[in-house]
């Protein structure tokens, strides 16, 4: 399963939290501790936000432990918002297109989890995303078709109906299927100014999620980067918004 992070907070330049932490991002990409898979070498990204409302985005498909440029590029980038996630391919081809973070305008997204037997539903799934935003599809994951439907439902909006809404089609039509392994979702959403954050499973093991927040920061991640006692596990069935500066504010999904 993949590795990913999101922080909002002070301007910090992005090695600060892929290299420099005991248990940093790019640690996790050779030891994952919480994922069933140790080794994430499928690929990586990286998304952040500055001066345009547009975040910039750099994929590449080197392991992001052997890749000088992710270095060089977390050296010199500072962001106050950014994304960055490690990809372990559970089928799909490791190409860039499949590499997460996904953008779309001002928003962000990336995923950990699978939809259950996706190669046999994959053109049920995929009509559900209407002709506007199928157009913007790059790659062949089961990921970015979640973030399409997300935002068809309108996310952007009005967050939680949309995690509702999506998830229940997506069920739906697994169940329709026979489909008889589980919807997993991990993900994060952010618009440049929120982040929310999906941790769902239709069976009883959701991808682990955790968060920290302080006056300082706010990060949102896979599993922690170190040893402290500020990580709190989110609840599974949640959708958790928040915003640097101010609460973390948790629904029920279902």
């Amino acid at each position: 399963m993949c590795r990913w992070l999101a922080y909002s907070g002070q301007s910090t330049y992005l090695e600060e939290l892929l290299y420099k932490p005991e248990h940093s991002l790019v640690e996790q990409s050779l030891h994952a501790v919480e994922a069933k898979t140790l080794t994430n070498g499928d690929g990586f990204g990286i998304g952040w936000y500055g001066a345009r409302p547009t975040p910039g985005i750099y994929h590449d498909i080197f392991p992001a432990w052997n890749d000088s440029n992710l270095k060089s590029l977390s050296q010199h980038v500072k962001s106050s918002l950014f994304f960055a996630h490690i990809r372990a391919s559970t089928g799909t081809e490791t190409s860039r297109a499949n590499c997460h973070p996904f953008g779309y305008e001002e928003c962000l997204f990336m995923h950990n989890g699978q939809i259950g037997g996706y190669e046999k539903i994959k053109r049920k799934i995929e009509n559900i995303v209407p002709d506007h935003l199928y157009r913007h599809r790059k790659g062949t994951t089961d990921s970015e078709i979640i973030f399409l439907i997300l935002l068809a439902n309108g996310f952007r909006e009005n967050p939680l109906q949309a995690t509702r809404e999506t998830i229940g089609k997506i069920n739906t039509i697994m169940k329709k299927s026979g489909i008889k392994s589980a919807l997993r979702i991990a993900a994060c959403f952010s618009n440049g100014i929120d982040i929310w954050a999906i941790r769902y499973a239709s069976d009883d093991k959701p991808p682990t999620l955790y968060a920290s927040l302080d006056a300082n920061k706010l990060i949102i991640l896979s599993e922690p980067i170190d040893a402290s006692d500020g990580w709190q596990a989110l609840p599974a069935n949640s959708l958790t918004h928040g915003r640097f500066g101010s609460s973390l504010n948790i629904a029920t999904i279902f």
